[in-house]
C-alpha cells in the first residue's frame, strides 16, 4: 500500500515519469495505480487523442514501440496503458532499447500481472533507472487483517477485531474482492464510526453466527453442537464457503495450535506475536491447546490433508461435500 501511495502522491505533485512498470502476483495495486494514471495524468479533453489502452494479447512489441514514439496532439504528453502486459506477443526484452531511450512526452505503463519481470535483465533495470517500478506482492495471511483495518481507516472508519476476522476468514486474501465489500461498508456507515460484526453481516452478507470464525471458535471450545450447526448451514445455504476453504482455514488453525504447544513463553503477547494474530484472538488458541494435546493436533493436520485430497476427488471420486464436512468434524471430535 505504501509504495502505491508514493507513486500516486508523486503524480499528484506533478512528478510524472515516462515509464511505469507495475508488476507482481497481487493485481490489486497494479490496477489501482494504472487507474489513477488513466484518470489523472491527462485532462478529460486531452484523453480522446492522447490516451491509448492496449492489451498484451493484441499487441506486438514493434507495434507498442511505434505507438510510444508518437508525439502527443495538442497536449504536453500522451499516455499508453498496456494491460496484461505479460501476454505481449514476442519477447518483451525487445522493449529494452526503447526503455533506455524513451520518448519523454510519452507515459508508458506496463501492467504485468501474476509474476515479476526478470530482475536480472536490462528491461527491469532500465525501468528502474529511467522510470518507476511497483512490485505488488501477495499479502501473507497474517498481514491481511491489518490491511483491512488500514484500508477502512483511510476511508474514515474503524473496525472491531471480530468484524475484521469475519471479512478475512470469508474472503481470504483477495484484496480486490475485499476492497469491493469494504466499499459497501463505506457507503452505508457514517464516517468516524466503528464497523461491527453486525454491520458486516448486514452489508457484506456474512453471517455473524455461521462463518468460519465461529466454526473455528466452536472447534477450539469443543462445542460439537455449534460446530455441526455451522457446517449444516454451510452445506444447505448458498454461501461462499466451500469445503476447500474450510479445510485451508482449519489447517492453518491446527498448525498454529502446534506452534503454541511448542512455545516456551506462553504469555499472551508472546503467543500473539508467534501466531501472527491479534491479542484479541489469543484466548481461542489457548482454548484449543487445552482441548487438543500435541499428538491430536499433529494427527488433525494429517487428517485435514486427507480431507483436502478427497474434496478434490482423490480417493473419493463420488464423495459429497456435505458428507466430507461431517467426516471432518467427526475426525476432529473423535
Amino acid at each position: 500500500m505504501d509504495e502505491a501511495l508514493k507513486i500516486v502522491d508523486a503524480i499528484k505533485s506533478g512528478d510524472i515519469k515516462p515509464l511505469y512498470l507495475l508488476m507482481g502476483e497481487e493485481p490489486y495495486y497494479v490496477d489501482k495505480v494504472s487507474e489513477y494514471i488513466v484518470e489523472h495524468v491527462l485532462s478529460e479533453d486531452e484523453r480522446g487523442f492522447n490516451q491509448t489502452v492496449l492489451y498484451g494479447r493484441d499487441v506486438s512489441v514493434p507495434d507498442l514501440v511505434g505507438a510510444a514514439k508518437r508525439y502527443p496532439m495538442m497536449a504536453e504528453r500522451q499516455v499508453i496503458i498496456v494491460k496484461e502486459a505479460q501476454a505481449i506477443t514476442g519477447k518483451l526484452d525487445k522493449l529494452e532499447e526503447y526503455v533506455a531511450n524513451c520518448t519523454p512526452t510519452t507515459v508508458l505503463v506496463l501492467c504485468y500481472k501474476g509474476k515479476d519481470v526478470d530482475k536480472r535483465k536490462a528491461l527491469y533495470k532500465n525501468f528502474q533507472k529511467y522510470g518507476v517500478v511497483l512490485e505488488s506482492k501477495k499479502l501473507k495471511d497474517a498481514q491481511v487483517q491489518s490491511w483491512i483495518a488500514k484500508l477502512l481507516k483511510s476511508k474514515g472508519l474503524q473496525i472491531e477485531p471480530k468484524a475484521v476476522a469475519m471479512i478475512n476468514d470469508n474472503l481470504g486474501n483477495n484484496l480486490l474482492r475485499i476492497a469491493t465489500e469494504i466499499d459497501k461498508l463505506v457507503v452505508n456507515i457514517p464516517s468516524g464510526s466503528t464497523v461491527t460484526a453486525a454491520d458486516v453481516e448486514l452489508y457484506v452478507g456474512i453471517s455473524k453466527d455461521f462463518n468460519i470464525f465461529e466454526l473455528r471458535k466452536a472447534i477450539a471450545q469443543r462445542n460439537t453442537t455449534k460446530a455441526f450447526q455451522i457446517v449444516d448451514y454451510f452445506t444447505k445455504s448458498k454461501n461462499d464457503m466451500p469445503l476447500v476453504v474450510i479445510v485451508a482455514q482449519l489447517h492453518r488453525f491446527f498448525s498454529q495450535l502446534l506452534i503454541l504447544h511448542g512455545l516456551k513463553d506462553k504469555s499472551k503477547p508472546a503467543a500473539a506475536q508467534a501466531l501472527g494474530v491479534s491479542p484479541y484472538f489469543v484466548d481461542e488458541f489457548f482454548d484449543g491447546i487445552r482441548v487438543y494435546p500435541m499428538k491430536k493436533v499433529s494427527s488433525m493436520i494429517a487428517a485435514l490433508r486427507d480431507i483436502d485430497l478427497q474434496s478434490k476427488g482423490v480417493g473419493a471420486a463420488n464423495a459429497k461435500e456435505s458428507d466430507l464436512f461431517k467426516l471432518l468434524l467427526i475426525k476432529i471430535f473423535a
